[in-house]
């Protein structure tokens, strides 16, 4: 019996979900940030080299990962638990995708109102440059966040994660697909991937809607109503061919709508 419960346990475990919080993978998150850097102002990127300086990086890139990888850093234990809510916000569910903060962002603990309050700890020149470099950190992968739509999904699977589906004939869920599965279908490193992103026609940006001072509540309602259209779930929980080539160019468009709004985030926020 005692044999028989650990078993029991042990199949349990596997199916415990930890809320997410990787969202595109460190390819998705490199592309994104390289997509921003290319269109930052002067002003912007030499105060992001300035800022990113004392750790011997400069770029976007470099640190787009940084608060994921806390995970595994035992010395950031604290911050990384501190902040592994802030990777995403879970709305209702079914077709409710307006966002209402007591409902979807209790006591504040989600992407909206983190990145709401690291751009203006970033461009807030009073802060200490350390706070202030932590807090690009934050942006540049938080931006990336919201706009993958599992981000904003649903409390009832845990944005996609409890979602089993087969995938290139192994077992997976949604999540992952969409982390970084379908991305790296193209076969291209994110150097590769972003000059591919880049050099298209511009991405349609969505007009603002009110209200207009939160525009982060939209990003996260745009990314909500993806994974409301027909079709995102896939029918009998396998990612096809066909899924992936209706699918993908949406995650890249989410990709390059991330990297444009960083680069507007962090030319206001830096601007001098």
């Amino acid at each position: 019996m005692r044999s028989s419960n650990r078993s029991i346990a042990l199949v349990l475990a596997l199916f415990v979900v930890t809320p997410q919080a990787a969202a595109w993978g460190p390819l998705g998150h490199s592309v994104v940030a390289e997509l921003a850097q290319r269109h930052l102002s002067p002003a912007a990127e030499t105060e992001v080299e300035r800022l990113l300086a004392p750790e011997h990086t400069r770029s976007l890139a470099d640190v787009a990962n940084w608060p994921d990888q806390m995970q595994d850093d035992p010395a950031r234990a604290a911050l990384w638990k501190q902040t592994r809510g802030q990777h995403y916000v879970n709305f209702r569910g079914g077709s409710d995708c307006d966002y209402e903060p007591p409902r979807d962002c209790r006591d504040g603990r989600c992407v909206v109102v983190a990145l709401s309050y690291y751009v203006r700890v970033l461009g807030d020149r009073n802060q200490s440059d350390g706070a202030r470099r932590e807090a690009l950190k934050f942006v540049v992968h938080f931006v990336g966040d919201i706009h993958q739509p599992l981000h904003a999904g649903y409390r009832d699977d845990q944005g996609g994660n409890t979602y089993q589906v087969q995938f290139d004939g192994e077992g997976s869920n949604l999540h992952k697909v969409w982390d970084s599965k379908m991305l790296y279908t193209r076969g291209l490193d994110w150097q590769a991937y972003a000059q591919q992103l880049d050099s298209a026609v511009p991405a349609t940006m969505p007009p603002p809607t009110a209200p207009l001072d939160n525009p982060y509540a939209q990003w996260a309602e745009e990314s909500c109503r993806l994974t409301a259209q027909a079709g995102f779930y896939p029918d009998g929980h396998v990612i096809d061919p066909a899924y992936v080539k209706a699918e993908l160019p949406q995650a890249e468009l989410r990709l390059r709508q991330a990297g444009r709004r960083l680069a507007n985030v962090l030319n206001l926020a830096l601007a001098r």
